[in-house]
C-alpha cells in the first residue's frame, strides 16, 4: 500500500536514522515507489546520499581509533570497529574496478579492502601483512556492494604478531576469504635495533 508523501518521508527519516546503510533502490522496493520518488524525498528532507551517509559513519567510527593507517589509506569505508577484535567495511564496485570487457571487478580491489581492515584492527602504530592465503570465491560485479568482516584470532594474538581472518560478501554470498597474518609493533625504530 503506498502512503502519502509526509508520511513516506517522515518514515524515510527514520528507517535512514535507524540503517545508514539502505540504498536508493531497497528504499523505493520498501515503500513501493520509484527510486527517482526516494531521491526527492531524500532531497526535501535534506538526506544526503548513500555516498555521503557512509563517509559519515565511516569517520566517526575511524576518529580517534585507527592507529595503523590514516583514513585515506583504506580501501572501502570501515563503519564499525573493535581494534584487535573486529572490523566491518563496505566497498561499492564501480566502473573504475572493472575489467571492460566483462564487467568483473579486478582482485586487487577485493584483496585491498580486506587487507587494509586486516591492517586497520590492529592496535599498534605499525601493522604490516607478512603472509596472506587468500581464496575468490565468485566474480564480483560492476554496482555490487562488498561487506568485508575481520576478525581477530584471539589465540593468535601476541606481543608482536597477529592472524586476522577476512570474509567479503555480495549479498549473503561469500566472495572472497583471507587470512592475514600480521607484524605489528608501536616503535620501528626499536624493532631495528633488535
Amino acid at each position: 500500500m503506498r502512503r502519502p508523501k509526509k508520511e513516506r518521508q517522515q518514515l524515510l527519516k527514520q528507517l535512514i536514522e535507524q540503517n545508514p546503510f539502505l540504498t536508493d533502490e531497497e528504499l523505493s522496493e520498501r515503500y513501493e515507489v520509484s527510486v527517482q520518488t526516494i531521491r526527492l524525498d531524500r532531497l526535501e528532507c535534506g538526506i544526503p546520499e548513500l555516498r555521503k551517509r557512509l563517509k559519515k559513519v565511516a569517520s566517526q567510527t575511524m576518529m580517534g581509533e585507527v592507529k595503523s593507517l590514516h583514513s585515506d589509506e583504506v580501501i572501502g569505508d570501515i563503519i564499525d570497529i573493535a581494534l584487535d577484535e573486529r572490523a566491518l567495511s563496505i566497498f561499492d564496485v564501480t566502473e573504475d574496478h572493472v575489467f571492460q570487457r566483462n564487467g568483473i571487478a579486478r582482485g586487487h580491489h577485493l584483496f585491498a579492502q580486506a587487507n587494509s581492515l586486516a591492517v586497520a584492527v590492529i592496535d599498534e602504530d605499525l601493522a604490516l601483512t607478512t603472509k596472506s592465503t587468500i581464496h575468490f570465491l565468485k566474480p564480483v560485479k560492476v554496482g555490487d556492494r562488498v561487506i568485508a568482516r575481520a576478525e581477530v584470532r584471539r589465540e593468535q594474538l601476541s606481543e608482536k604478531r597477529a592472524i586476522v581472518d577476512v570474509v567479503s560478501k555480495v549479498e549473503d554470498e561469500e566472495v572472497f576469504t583471507g587470512e592475514f597474518y600480521m607484524y605489528k609493533t608501536t616503535d620501528m625504530k626499536r624493532e631495528e635495533r633488535e
